[in-house]
């Protein structure tokens, strides 16, 4: 069975973000039970080098809608980098997941082929959408969600593997 670009992309992003969100309920609600301001666990790490959850929540945003924005335009972005408080993690991945629900299978199907310019200072790539999607800004995105489930759980966030993997699909 060939599978399409949308059905390696877009059902198992809402899958993630999905558990996500249901990742930043729970850290949401430990937060209160332990008379913690939600706001501070933005700020938390994992190890000193690596992003912050704040930082880790919108790329993971990034890497999913925003993926599929940049390649529709046929360059990539770089995220805002701003902080922002415990609620407005949770709007990212609302919107992202909205944004995300937008997408039919035969617009992202169309993308096949297309290029997509990776800019940096230090390094010029030019990806085909596919090879963007699947190589690149997919990796990014399970990386920085799991990351974030991982600075949650860290803290002390009762989150288990299944609510990240919440939604699993038994059928394609």
């Amino acid at each position: 069975m060939a599978i399409s670009l949308y059905d390696a992309t877009v059902p198992n992003f809402l899958q993630v973000l999905g558990g996500m969100r249901g990742v930043l309920d729970k850290g949401l609600e430990f937060a209160r039970a332990t008379g913690r301001d939600p706001d501070s666990l933005a700020h938390e790490r994992l190890a000193e080098d690596m992003f912050p959850l704040a930082l880790q929540v919108r790329l993971v945003a990034h890497h999913s809608a925003g993926a599929l924005r940049d390649v529709g335009q046929g360059a990539f972005t770089f995220p805002a980098r701003d902080m922002t408080d415990y609620a407005g993690l949770q709007s990212l991945l609302a919107d992202a997941e909205a944004a995300l629900r937008e997408w039919t299978p035969a617009a992202v199907d169309a993308l096949q082929g297309n290029e997509v310019l990776f800019e940096v200072p230090s390094a010029r790539r030019v990806f085909t959408a596919e090879a963007f999607l699947l190589s690149f800004s997919t990796p990014n995105f399970y990386f920085h969600a799991v990351t974030a489930y991982d600075i949650l759980r860290a803290k002390g966030a009762p989150v288990g593997k299944m609510d990240y993997l919440a939604g699993i699909r038994t059928a394609l």
